[in-house]
Protein backbone atom coordinates (compact mmCIF):
# COMPACT_ATOMS: atom_id res chain seq x y z
CA UNK A 1 0.00 0.00 0.00
CA UNK A 2 2.72 2.03 0.72
CA UNK A 3 4.76 1.51 -2.21
CA UNK A 4 1.42 2.64 -4.36
CA UNK A 5 1.08 5.36 -2.64
CA UNK A 6 4.80 6.49 -3.26
CA UNK A 7 4.07 5.51 -6.70
CA UNK A 8 1.36 7.96 -6.71
CA UNK A 9 2.97 10.53 -5.64
CA UNK A 10 6.02 10.88 -7.77
CA UNK A 11 4.04 10.12 -10.58
CA UNK A 12 2.14 13.69 -9.88
CA UNK A 13 5.25 15.27 -8.88
CA UNK A 14 6.90 13.95 -12.31
CA UNK A 15 3.98 15.44 -14.37
CA UNK A 16 3.67 18.65 -12.60
CA UNK A 17 7.37 18.92 -13.84
CA UNK A 18 6.83 17.79 -17.48
CA UNK A 19 3.14 17.13 -18.39
CA UNK A 20 3.86 16.93 -21.72
CA UNK A 21 6.43 13.85 -21.41
CA UNK A 22 4.49 12.27 -18.34
CA UNK A 23 0.56 12.58 -19.85
CA UNK A 24 -1.00 11.60 -16.56
CA UNK A 25 -1.07 12.71 -12.75
CA UNK A 26 -1.70 8.86 -11.73
CA UNK A 27 0.41 5.45 -12.57
CA UNK A 28 -1.84 3.16 -14.75
CA UNK A 29 -4.28 1.46 -12.54
CA UNK A 30 -4.20 -2.31 -12.58
CA UNK A 31 -7.61 -2.20 -14.21
CA UNK A 32 -5.83 -0.56 -17.51
CA UNK A 33 -2.57 -2.67 -17.19
CA UNK A 34 -4.83 -6.02 -17.07
CA UNK A 35 -6.95 -4.54 -20.58
CA UNK A 36 -2.97 -3.96 -21.68
CA UNK A 37 -1.69 -7.40 -21.65
CA UNK A 38 -5.22 -9.27 -22.10
CA UNK A 39 -5.19 -9.47 -26.23
CA UNK A 40 -1.33 -10.87 -25.77
CA UNK A 41 -0.85 -14.79 -26.54
CA UNK A 42 1.88 -14.51 -24.19
CA UNK A 43 2.62 -18.34 -25.01
CA UNK A 44 3.86 -17.32 -28.10
CA UNK A 45 5.95 -13.89 -27.46
CA UNK A 46 9.88 -14.46 -27.04
CA UNK A 47 10.47 -10.71 -27.38
CA UNK A 48 8.42 -7.69 -25.95
CA UNK A 49 9.23 -3.80 -25.19
CA UNK A 50 7.26 -1.69 -23.65
CA UNK A 51 7.42 2.21 -24.15
CA UNK A 52 7.06 4.88 -21.28
CA UNK A 53 6.97 2.25 -18.89
CA UNK A 54 7.14 5.16 -16.10
CA UNK A 55 6.80 3.23 -12.20
CA UNK A 56 6.07 0.05 -13.55
CA UNK A 57 2.68 -0.34 -13.20
CA UNK A 58 2.06 -2.03 -16.59
CA UNK A 59 5.24 -3.91 -16.09
CA UNK A 60 4.44 -5.54 -12.75
CA UNK A 61 1.36 -6.89 -14.15
CA UNK A 62 3.29 -8.50 -17.37
CA UNK A 63 5.20 -10.46 -14.80
CA UNK A 64 2.25 -12.59 -13.89
CA UNK A 65 1.86 -13.48 -17.46
CA UNK A 66 4.96 -13.58 -19.06
CA UNK A 67 6.95 -16.91 -20.16
CA UNK A 68 10.28 -17.32 -18.50
CA UNK A 69 12.08 -16.96 -21.43
CA UNK A 70 10.45 -13.80 -22.59
CA UNK A 71 13.03 -11.36 -23.55
CA UNK A 72 11.79 -7.65 -22.27
CA UNK A 73 13.05 -4.23 -22.71
CA UNK A 74 11.92 -1.33 -20.88
CA UNK A 75 12.37 2.17 -22.12
CA UNK A 76 11.86 5.01 -20.05
CA UNK A 77 12.98 8.81 -20.89
CA UNK A 78 13.45 9.86 -17.09
CA UNK A 79 16.26 9.05 -15.76
CA UNK A 80 14.58 8.69 -12.33
CA UNK A 81 12.05 6.37 -13.15
CA UNK A 82 14.25 4.36 -15.32
CA UNK A 83 16.58 3.97 -11.88
CA UNK A 84 13.94 3.02 -10.13
CA UNK A 85 12.76 0.15 -12.70
CA UNK A 86 16.47 -1.13 -12.98
CA UNK A 87 16.42 -1.94 -9.34
CA UNK A 88 12.71 -3.50 -9.27
CA UNK A 89 13.00 -5.82 -12.47
CA UNK A 90 16.73 -6.66 -12.60
CA UNK A 91 16.02 -9.55 -15.02
CA UNK A 92 14.88 -7.05 -18.01
CA UNK A 93 17.39 -4.70 -19.71
CA UNK A 94 16.20 -0.85 -19.27
CA UNK A 95 16.97 1.74 -21.98
CA UNK A 96 16.15 5.29 -22.21
CA UNK A 97 15.00 6.80 -25.53
CA UNK A 98 12.14 4.54 -27.69
CA UNK A 99 13.30 6.89 -30.74
CA UNK A 100 16.40 4.73 -30.62
CA UNK A 101 14.28 1.25 -30.49
CA UNK A 102 15.36 -0.45 -33.17
CA UNK A 103 19.05 0.25 -32.23
CA UNK A 104 18.48 -1.39 -28.89
CA UNK A 105 16.73 -4.23 -30.35
CA UNK A 106 19.30 -4.82 -32.74
CA UNK A 107 22.01 -4.47 -29.93
CA UNK A 108 20.03 -7.22 -27.69
CA UNK A 109 20.48 -9.66 -30.37
CA UNK A 110 16.63 -9.16 -31.35
CA UNK A 111 15.70 -9.65 -34.87
CA UNK A 112 12.38 -8.43 -34.20
CA UNK A 113 9.79 -7.87 -31.80
CA UNK A 114 6.90 -10.06 -31.22
CA UNK A 115 4.74 -7.01 -29.17
CA UNK A 116 5.53 -3.67 -28.67
CA UNK A 117 3.45 -1.88 -25.53
CA UNK A 118 3.03 1.50 -25.71
CA UNK A 119 2.05 4.15 -22.40
CA UNK A 120 3.25 7.22 -24.51
CA UNK A 121 1.48 9.88 -24.54
CA UNK A 122 1.71 10.24 -28.53
CA UNK A 123 -0.72 13.16 -28.60
CA UNK A 124 1.25 15.24 -26.40
CA UNK A 125 4.36 14.74 -28.54
CA UNK A 126 5.08 17.58 -31.39
CA UNK A 127 4.35 15.49 -34.80
CA UNK A 128 8.16 15.14 -35.81
CA UNK A 129 8.47 13.12 -32.58
CA UNK A 130 5.38 11.48 -32.97
CA UNK A 131 6.33 10.03 -36.56
CA UNK A 132 9.60 8.73 -35.27
CA UNK A 133 8.42 6.84 -32.66
CA UNK A 134 5.73 5.09 -34.75
CA UNK A 135 8.16 4.61 -37.68
CA UNK A 136 10.60 3.02 -34.65
CA UNK A 137 7.79 0.84 -33.41
CA UNK A 138 6.57 -0.44 -37.07
CA UNK A 139 10.43 -1.21 -38.23
CA UNK A 140 10.51 -3.06 -34.54
CA UNK A 141 7.76 -4.92 -34.51
CA UNK A 142 7.55 -8.63 -36.64
CA UNK A 143 5.04 -8.46 -39.95
CA UNK A 144 1.80 -9.95 -37.45
CA UNK A 145 3.20 -8.44 -34.05
CA UNK A 146 1.10 -6.62 -32.21
CA UNK A 147 1.62 -2.91 -31.16
CA UNK A 148 -0.83 -2.12 -27.91
CA UNK A 149 -0.79 1.12 -26.60
CA UNK A 150 -3.16 3.25 -24.02
CA UNK A 151 -4.42 7.14 -24.90
CA UNK A 152 -7.01 9.37 -22.89
CA UNK A 153 -8.49 9.71 -26.33
CA UNK A 154 -9.61 8.72 -29.48
CA UNK A 155 -7.05 11.47 -31.39
CA UNK A 156 -4.43 8.98 -32.68
CA UNK A 157 -7.36 6.56 -34.09
CA UNK A 158 -6.87 7.76 -37.89
CA UNK A 159 -3.11 8.23 -37.47
CA UNK A 160 -2.72 4.46 -36.06
CA UNK A 161 -5.00 3.15 -38.67
CA UNK A 162 -2.98 4.44 -41.25
CA UNK A 163 0.08 2.66 -40.30
CA UNK A 164 -1.83 -0.80 -38.92
CA UNK A 165 -4.77 -2.76 -38.37
CA UNK A 166 -6.56 -1.60 -35.32
CA UNK A 167 -7.92 -4.79 -34.22
CA UNK A 168 -9.95 -3.46 -31.46
CA UNK A 169 -10.35 0.04 -29.23
CA UNK A 170 -11.56 -0.82 -24.97
CA UNK A 171 -12.25 1.71 -22.74
CA UNK A 172 -11.09 1.34 -19.48
CA UNK A 173 -13.31 3.67 -17.10
CA UNK A 174 -11.48 2.42 -14.00
CA UNK A 175 -8.41 4.35 -14.69
CA UNK A 176 -7.33 8.32 -13.84
CA UNK A 177 -7.76 9.31 -16.37
CA UNK A 178 -10.26 7.15 -18.23
CA UNK A 179 -8.01 5.58 -20.94
CA UNK A 180 -8.70 3.90 -24.74
CA UNK A 181 -6.67 0.53 -25.36
CA UNK A 182 -5.82 0.44 -29.03
CA UNK A 183 -5.27 -3.14 -30.11
CA UNK A 184 -2.90 -2.81 -33.25
CA UNK A 185 -0.99 -5.32 -35.74
CA UNK A 186 1.58 -4.89 -37.96
CA UNK A 187 0.43 -5.60 -41.55
CA UNK A 188 1.52 -8.46 -43.20
CA UNK A 189 3.88 -7.54 -46.18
Amino acid sequence: MLSGLKDQLLFLYKFMRAPKQIGSVTPSSVFLAKKMLESVPWGQVKNVAELGAGTGAITKQMNNVLQEETQVMLFEKDSFLRGQLITRFPDYTCHEDACMLQSAVQSEGINELDCILSGLPFFNFPEPLREKLIQQIQVSLKPGGLFIAFQYSQQMRKRLNQQFDIERIHFVPLNVPPAFVYVCRKRLP
